[in-house]
C-alpha cells in the first residue's frame, strides 16, 4: 500500500500530518500523503497508463486484484518502508489486517478511477510478486504540476533496483505524462528542502 489518506506523523512523510488512531487510519502508504486533488489533475482528454513495462517489470494500477502481492510486499519489509518512504511507524505496521489491506487498494482503485491521484504496483514479469510501488499525485507546492513517489521492498533496495526504478520512473513520466515540473520528494529534493516547502504552501493557505 501506499495510499492517500492523511497518515504520517507532524514530521513529515511528505510532510503531510497523519491523524491518530491506529493500523486502519495510517494504512495509506499513499496515504501518507496526497492532498485534496484538484479540480483537473491531469487533463481530460489525457489517456492515463494502464499499464506500462521495464527491463524486468511492469506497471500495472493498485486495486484488489494486487492486494495479496502488495500485502506481501510490503510487510515484508516494515522498518525499511519506516525509515525509507513513510518517514513514520504508522506504516506499515504489524497491526495491518487483511481487511485494513482490501480497504486501502479499493481506495487506490478509487482514486485512479476517479482520475485523482494514481498508485501503480511494480510487479515482476510474471505478476507472481510486487517489488515495490509508484505513485503519482497532486502537488501540495504550488510551481509542481505532480508529486511522484516510489518505494521497493529491502530486498530489492539492497540488490539495486530502487536506483534503477526511479531512473525508469523519471524517463517514464518526462516522456508518457503531461507535467512540466515534477517533485520527487527525498530524492530530486531532499526531505528538509521538500518539508520546508510543504509547511510554507500550509501557512500560505491558511485562513
Amino acid at each position: 500500500m501506499k495510499r492517500i489518506i492523511t497518515c504520517i506523523a507532524p514530521a513529515l512523510v511528505m510532510a503531510w500530518a497523519l491523524p491518530a488512531g491506529g493500523a486502519a487510519a495510517a494504512m495509506a502508504q499513499t496515504a501518507a500523503a496526497v492532498p485534496d486533488a484538484p479540480a483537473e489533475f491531469v487533463p481530460a482528454d489525457f489517456a492515463v497508463p494502464e499499464r506500462a513495462e521495464g527491463d524486468g517489470f511492469r506497471l500495472v494500477p493498485l486495486g484488489p486484484d494486487l492486494v495479496d502481492v502488495d500485502y506481501a510486499a510490503y510487510m515484508s519489509s516494515i522498518s525499511h518502508l519506516q525509515r525509507s518512504f513513510s518517514r513514520s511507524t504508522a506504516w506499515p505496521t504489524e497491526g495491518i489486517t487483511a481487511e485494513d489491506a482490501m480497504r486501502d487498494m479499493e481506495n487506490e482503485q478509487g482514486r485512479f478511477r476517479r482520475r485523482e491521484s494514481f498508485a501503480y504496483g511494480v510487479l515482476t514479469p510474471d505478476g507472481s510478486r510486487e517489488r515495490g510501488s509508484v505513485y503519482v499525485s497532486p502537488s501540495p507546492v504550488e510551481g509542481y504540476d505532480a508529486v511522484v513517489r516510489l518505494w521497493v521492498t529491502q530486498a530489492e533496495h539492497d540488490a539495486g533496483f530502487d536506483a534503477r526504478l526511479y531512473d525508469w520512473v523519471r524517463d517514464w513520466v518526462a516522456a508518457e505524462w503531461p507535467f512540466a515540473k515534477v517533485a520527487y520528494p527525498g530524492r530530486a529534493i531532499d526531505w528538509a528542502t521538500w518539508d520546508a516547502m510543504v509547511a510554507a504552501s500550509e501557512a500560505q493557505d491558511a485562513p
